[in-house]
């Protein structure tokens, strides 16, 4: 049984559902450049137009800044959404008031409507009761599916759940069912990778998961910062030497809660960071001061792969190093690809996301081979810190 409330429980039909939706798509020239996060909708909105809702879409798009501007209109996305869709989708040039209640009014059972951007208006990210108040007048349900602005206390995310009787749609409930089988309720032994450029931004993520899995993989530069923290020279490589009493205290914690963080035992180093650098792979304990640490080596590589046979659960974010330069991007390639083997075999979940790990993935050529890979940059983050998301917090059964 889920934690959350979902469309299952909500009896739909001749309804308006409100959906809300995370529909702040790359654009150009007035034209959807990237349909990703529409199509990860589509389930969700055909369902409910199946069961005979009038589906109400509620988003955001851009940084209006609370005023009302032609430039982050949300009239090309619905016109995008109705080429995914197969079926009309009506405008409404405003998201609340009488131009609203007309297209609204106008829709029959199985219709679709999109509503102009929400942060038109400065009441929306002040998560202010009124607006949501006003939004509900054209709705009686709210369904959401936008794990991706969860971590915002908005208005139509937060306050609107408040009001209408809510539940999470497909896309929602994909993201949470594989957040919690990845660090709620997950299958041991359990292991996250971490990596990425600054430790600074990532110490409450490392502090809450050497509390929650068995082992913690860090790399990117991260490494360098707690190699050093461990006396280790790494050359020129980016670090972060002030964050050295940070790395162990975090290293401390860990061994307290039994959490064994695994470092790079050898690297990849190079003068510069280019395509086609002459690079070399030394021991961590030989860089040489005037070189810098762009990737693991292969003895760190087959140690990872080798674990990853042992683990039954992967947590997965940021890269283990620069992967968008060849031939840095052999260790993060190699040890996803293992990763997504041992998914494809039924011996592992793997559930990834945040940041760089999206194209990460995507270059290694394994971006649709894990249990789950989140779009979510924000919401995945503060998930991993252990943080209460206002989005979610509303829907729990």
């Amino acid at each position: 049984m889920a934690s959350f409330r979902t469309i299952d429980q909500l009896d739909v039909s001749g309804k308006r559902v409100l959906m809300r939706v995370d529909f702040n798509v790359p654009m150009k020239d007035g034209k959807v450049t990237d349909t990703t996060r529409i199509d990860r909708t589509v389930p969700s909105l055909r369902e409910l137009s199946s069961k005979g809702a009038k589906v109400i879409i509620l988003a955001h798009f851009g940084r209006p800044k609370g005023k009302k501007n032609p430039d982050f209109t949300l009239k090309p996305v619905a016109e995008c959404l109705a080429e995914r869709l197969g079926k009309p989708v009506a405008f409404a040039t405003d998201c609340i008031g009488p131009e609203a209640a007309k297209v609204v009014n106008a829709m029959k059972p199985g219709d679709f409507a999109m509503l102009e951007n929400v942060r038109f208006y400065a009441e929306e990210e002040k998560n202010d009761p009124g607006f949501a108040a006003k939004l509900a007048e054209n709705g009686d349900i709210l369904v959401s599916d936008a794990f991706s602005c969860s971590h915002r206390a908005h208005a139509s995310v937060e306050a609107l759940a408040r009001i209408l009787p809510s539940a999470a749609g497909r896309l929602m409930q994909a993201e949470l069912e594989a957040l919690e089988s990845a660090l709620e309720k997950p299958k041991h032994p359990v292991a996250a990778v971490v990596g990425g450029a600054k430790v600074s931004t990532k110490l409450e993520v490392l502090g809450h998961l050497v509390a929650k899995v068995d082992q913690l993989i860090i790399g990117g530069a991260m490494a360098n910062t707690f190699l050093a923290a461990k006396g280790v020279n790494v050359g020129k490589s980016l670090c972060e030497h002030d964050m050295a009493e940070a790395a162990r205290e975090i290293m401390d914690k860990a061994s307290k809660a039994g959490c064994e963080i695994v470092l790079p035992t050898d690297v990849v180093v190079a003068a510069e960071f280019k395509e086609g650098a002459a690079a070399a792979t030394v021991p961590v304990s030989a860089v040489p001061a005037d070189k810098m640490i762009l990737d693991v080596g292969q003895q760190s590589i087959a140690d990872l792969n080798k674990r990853l046979a042992g683990y039954k659960t992967l947590l997965w974010n940021g890269p283990l190093g620069a992967f968008e330069v060849r031939p840095f991007d052999a260790g993060t390639s190699s040890v996803a690809q293992e990763a997504a083997k041992l998914t494809a075999g039924g011996q592992l979940i793997s559930v990834a996301g945040g940041g760089d790990t999206v194209a990460a993935l995507a270059h290694a050529g394994v971006g649709d081979k894990f249990s789950y890979v989140s779009t979510a940059g924000g919401a995945f983050l503060e998930w991993m810190e252990g943080k209460v998301l206002p989005g979610v917090a509303v829907l729990k059964s």
